[in-house]
């Protein structure tokens, strides 16, 4: 079993968080964009999460 690490992806839009945590979970990136979308307008913190992880997410390699 390989090593996965969550990295940003280089399939990005903005900053490659959502590419990233969808390649992670072997997801198609547009399925976590939408559930990003959701998340930020219903509650908002999705906005907060997107900033954190793309802060603290390393760079793919």
């Amino acid at each position: 079993m390989a090593d996965k690490k969550l990295r940003k992806s280089k399939d990005k839009k903005l900053c490659g968080v959502c590419g990233g945590i969808a390649e992670y979970f072997d997801l198609d990136p547009t399925v976590v964009r939408v559930i990003w979308l959701v998340l930020v307008l219903c509650a908002g913190t999705g906005l907060l999460a997107y900033i954190i992880a793309a802060l603290l997410m390393p760079k793919a390699e």
